[in-house]
């Protein structure tokens, strides 16, 4: 049996793995579950996979959790150190699909297990692609990108010669907004935000998408996994989302990976690599979808992605600065402190305050040095935000 460990099981991509390893109880051991409200689903999931352990990030939601796993045999524990406990237990195979800067120090502490880390978390190589990817490389580790985005570009590269990659295409739905007028959008509200056509996601994904502050992290990921200069990264606007992305080589031919827009397909595929197994999403009928649309990006309606070709020529910390005046700006606007468009200026003002200070986006790559960008990042964006 493959031990298994999900980091963020109670949102939309943990409950996709949840779903596909139900349906094969006989091959995993559960080891970690872990989440942060929702109690109730948590521990449901815990209890039915036989999980050895369920941890909220939550410290104050520990007795709710230690209630809802009353009576069954799995440990329950609260908390960042906790977390980063579990993601130290030994498992094959790890999800990591917590949302935010707080699933970089887990995601890295699966890696020195040597484990395969399915990673769905932008955050972790747009904050600290190299030090992931040097962790993966001193403990043997594997990992595979769950992006559907990242994850196209990953099996469309399989038994072809990096050095022969003329562009990776990324492609974006355009989310609520792609077709509204420009005059409109400093006047969207959290509740047109919030709304995907294409994708069932969570609120915080789905308004990132919106404002394409998703696709500007996709495309700093890109480079960081893959290995390819900025110049070779396109972004292409696809309402239907079932091209997933391209891959173009130096003989003029394009490789595409099409499929529904259905997670579980990117799930999948890193939970049962390096074989292809059956997953149970819908089968394209071509005929009837007749044609694909594309359009290019308006960098006046999407500025998030001419910010991240800023933090691309930057580089150093400057993506751990980006993610998070990205992830302070949108708790403003969720809360109502700032409108749509302001998300955008908040992240370009905190990346211009911190590149002023000395020495903090040039810091030697660490993982406490990550942090305490992080850290400042975000007292910087707060401090414009209350401007």
């Amino acid at each position: 049996m493959r031990r298994v460990s999900i980091f963020g099981a109670t949102g939309s991509i943990g409950q996709n793995t949840i779903d596909l390893i139900r349906r094969a109880p006989d091959e995993y051991d559960v080891v970690a579950l872990t989440g942060a409200h929702n109690i109730e689903q948590l521990a449901r999931d815990a209890i039915e996979l036989n999980a050895q352990v369920a941890v909220t990030a939550e410290d104050d939601l520990l007795d709710d959790l230690r209630d809802a796993l009353s009576g069954s045999s799995v440990e329950a524990a609260a908390g960042a150190a906790a977390i980063e406990e579990a993601a130290h237990r030994p498992a094959d195979w790890t999800m990591s699909a917590i949302v935010g800067a707080a699933g970089l120090a887990p995601g890295l502490a699966a890696l020195e297990q040597g484990t395969t880390l399915a990673l769905a978390n932008k955050e972790s190589l747009v904050c600290a692609g190299e030090l992931l990817l040097a962790t993966r490389k001193a403990h043997g580790a594997t990992i595979l990108p769950v992006d559907s985005e990242h994850s196209a570009v990953f099996q469309a590269l399989i038994g072809e010669d990096l050095a022969a990659v003329e562009r990776v295409i990324i492609t974006a739905s355009g989310g609520a907004f792609r077709d509204w007028p420009l005059d409109q959008l400093a006047e969207a509200t959290l509740e047109q935000a919030s709304s995907h056509p294409n994708w069932d996601m969570g609120q915080r994904i789905t308004i990132d998408s919106a404002s394409m502050f998703n696709k500007a992290m996709e495309l700093i990921e890109t480079r960081e996994f893959f290995g390819v200069s900025p110049e070779q990264i396109e972004t292409l606007v696809h309402p239907q989302s079932m091209i997933h992305a391209l891959v173009g080589f130096n003989d003029g031919a394009l490789m595409a990976h099409v499929g529904p827009p259905d997670m579980r397909h990117a799930i999948g595929f890193a939970l049962h690599h390096p074989t292809r197994r059956h997953i149970p999403v819908e089968r394209l009928d071509l005929a009837a979808i007749g044609t694909f649309e594309f359009r290019a990006p308006d960098l006046r309606r999407w500025p998030a992605l001419g910010i991240a070709r800023d933090v691309m020529e930057r580089g150093g910390l400057s993506g751990a600065v980006f993610n998070a005046a990205k992830e302070t700006a949108l708790d403003a606007f969720i809360a109502g402190q700032i409108g749509f468009l302001a998300m955008a200026d908040v992240v370009r003002a905190t990346l211009d305050t911190l590149e002023a200070s000395d020495g903090h986006i040039d810091a030697t790559m660490t993982l406490d040095n990550v942090l305490q960008i992080d850290h400042l990042a975000r007292k910087a964006a707060r401090a414009i935000i209350e401007q």
